[in-house]
């Protein structure tokens, strides 16, 4: 199968935010239902509007993959959990890195294998908060490209 890389719509945001619940359910464990409840309406309605989205979908043109960048800073990469490990989160981070050239990425903490997989890109913790964004009691390690 061959990827490529498209604009996301705003027609899509409903797409989107259903895949960002989907990935969060698989790799953020540490947060409580009542946060995703919290940040599901702030993504449809004031995330996605703040930064340049781009999506992978797949043969069926359903979104399996999304980003969004601003500032140089890649402020969301969400896979569908049954797509990651095919390659699409690191042709995403690429294409973020080489063409939007993004330099900063803020990672939760608690998410190892989000870590782990931006060091493998050359990305290194330069600072950490012990609030996320929101005040909330998640801490973010904050990364830039080295």
């Amino acid at each position: 199968m061959v990827f490529r890389i498209e604009k996301v719509e705003q027609s899509e945001y409903t797409e989107i935010v259903d895949l960002w619940e989907a990935s969060v359910r698989g790799t953020h464990h540490f947060l409580k239902e009542a946060d995703i409840a919290y940040f599901k309406p702030l993504i449809l309605n004031v995330y996605l509007d703040a930064v340049e989205l781009s999506c992978v979908k797949n043969e069926n043109k359903d979104i399996i993959a999304f980003m969004g960048v601003a500032e140089q800073n890649l402020e969301m990469l969400f896979i569908h959990p049954k797509e990651r490990g095919h390659g699409v989160g690191k042709m995403l981070l690429e294409y973020a890195i080489d063409e939007l050239e993004v330099k900063k990425v803020d990672v939760n903490e608690e998410n190892e294998q989000a870590v782990g997989f931006y060091e493998k890109f050359g990305f290194r913790t330069y600072n950490r908060s012990e609030l996320d964004s929101s005040g909330k009691s998640y801490p973010i390690l904050h990364m830039e490209l080295k």
